[in-house]
C-alpha cells in the first residue's frame, strides 16, 4: 500500500480551552502541554491531537461552521509521498506549504487539511480471548481489570456535508481515497490508499432531519481506536462519573463496518467516539449499498425512535463493481435471506 496513510492530526476550534483539555485527559487522550493558547495531545501510533481556540484554528476561506475540528492533516509515508501529492493537489487546489513542513490546503467542500510526512507507528493489542459454547480460549482467567480507557488511534473523522457524492468525487480523484461503503441517502465512506482500515472519512448528508443537521458544513465527530467492547464501556462509565454527559445511543455495533462504537458528546464541538472491532479491507473489497437504517446499527443499547422499527435486510453491490445483486445475510438467517437478483430472474 501506499500514499495517504491515515489522519496524521486533527486541530480542534473550541470554545473554553481548559474544560476541553479536562474532557480529553478523563477521555484516556495522553496530554504532552499545554499553554494559554494551545494543548498537544499525542496517541500511541504517533498522531496528535490539538486544540486551539477558535479564532485560533479556523483557517481564511474555510466553510465549516461551529467548533469541532476546523483542519485535518493527513500523513504521508515519506517525502517522495509527499512530494507526489503536493504535485497533484496543485492542479485542482491552492497548496501553501509551512514552516512546520506541512502543506495546507482547501478540498473541495472548503475544509481545511494538510499533509504531512508521518511516519505512523504499528499498535499492537492483546485482546482478551472469548469463551463461548463448546469453545474455550480463556481458563482460569478473568479478563483485563481497566480503570479508564485508553485510545491509541485516530480511526476516522466525519463532517457534515451537502453534496457526500461530491466530496467523495473530489477526494477519490485528487488524493487517491478508495470507495468502502454507501449509506443510501445518508452518506460515503472512504478509506484512505495507504491504510486497511474500513473508512477514514465519512461524508453525512447535511439536510437530514436530524438535531444538528441544518444543511451547512459542519465537524461531526472523531473515532478514536480503543481495543474491545469492554474498553469502550469501561470509557463511558469513567466519563459519568467525572460529570460528562452520557451517550444518546449508548453502546452498539455497526452493520457497516462491524465496529463497535460510543458516541459522547464533547465540548470540543461533536462527539468523540470510542471505536473497536472495525472490518479490515484491502483493494479487493466490493463496495455495497446499504439502507440507511439496516446499515446503522446490529444492535443499540438506547433504540432510537428513527430506527425503532427493523430495517429491511437490503444490501447491494455499488452498481458498477460487480453484477447488479443483492448480497446474501448470514446462513444463520435462513427466513431472511435476500435472494440474489440473478437467482430471481432464473427462477422467473
Amino acid at each position: 500500500m501506499s500514499g495517504i496513510n491515515g489522519v496524521e492530526s486533527v486541530i480542534y476550534g473550541v470554545e473554553d480551552l481548559n474544560l476541553c483539555v479536562r474532557y480529553f485527559v478523563d477521555f484516556g487522550l495522553p496530554l504532552i502541554e499545554q499553554d494559554q493558547k494551545e494543548a498537544l495531545f499525542e496517541l500511541e501510533e504517533g498522531s496528535s491531537v490539538i486544540l486551539r481556540p477558535l479564532a485560533n484554528a479556523t483557517v481564511p476561506g474555510q466553510k465549516l461552521v461551529g467548533y469541532g475540528v476546523q483542519q485535518v492533516i493527513w500523513g504521508v509515508p515519506d517525502a517522495k509521498w509527499f512530494d507526489r501529492v503536493v504535485a497533484r493537489l496543485r492542479k485542482v487546489t491552492d497548496v501553501r506549504i509551512d514552516g512546520d513542513g506541512a502543506a495546507r490546503f482547501l478540498d473541495g467542500d472548503g475544509i481545511a487539511c494538510g499533509l504531512r510526512v508521518y511516519p505512523k507507528r504499528t499498535i499492537w493489542g492483546a485482546p482478551d480471548p472469548l469463551n463461548s459454547y463448546g469453545n474455550v480460549n480463556r481458563i482460569n482467567t478473568h479478563r483485563k481489570w481497566r480503570l479508564k480507557a485508553n485510545p491509541k488511534t485516530i480511526e476516522h473523522v466525519v463532517f457534515q456535508v451537502p453534496d457526500p457524492e461530491a466530496s467523495w468525487a473530489w477526494y477519490r480523484d485528487n488524493l487517491d481515497f478508495r470507495l468502502s461503503d454507501v449509506q443510501q441517502d445518508f452518506g460515503i465512506f472512504a478509506r484512505a490508499p495507504g491504510t486497511n482500515n474500513h473508512h477514514n472519512i465519512y461524508w453525512l448528508k447535511a439536510d437530514l432531519p436530524f438535531p444538528g443537521l441544518d444543511g451547512q458544513t459542519r465537524f461531526n465527530h472523531v473515532n478514536y481506536g480503543v481495543e474491545d467492547m469492554d474498553e469502550a464501556m469501561v470509557g463511558a462509565n469513567y466519563m459519568e462519573r467525572r460529570g460528562w454527559q452520557k451517550s444518546v445511543w449508548g453502546l452498539g455495533r455497526h452493520r457497516i463496518a462491524s465496529s463497535i462504537f460510543m458516541y459522547l458528546p464533547c465540548p470540543a464541538g461533536g462527539d468523540a467516539e470510542y471505536g473497536a472491532d472495525s472490518d479490515v479491507l484491502d483493494d479487493s473489497w466490493v463496495p455495497r449499498t446499504w439502507n440507511a437504517r439496516f446499515g446503522t446499527m446490529i444492535f443499540m443499547h438506547n433504540l432510537q425512535p428513527w430506527i425503532f422499527d427493523e430495517a429491511p435486510w437490503d444490501v447491494s453491490y455499488v452498481e458498477g463493481t460487480t453484477p447488479a445483486r443483492k448480497v446474501k445475510p448470514h446462513p444463520a438467517q435462513p427466513d431472511q435471506v435476500i435472494e440474489a437478483e440473478n437467482d430471481k430472474e432464473s427462477a422467473e
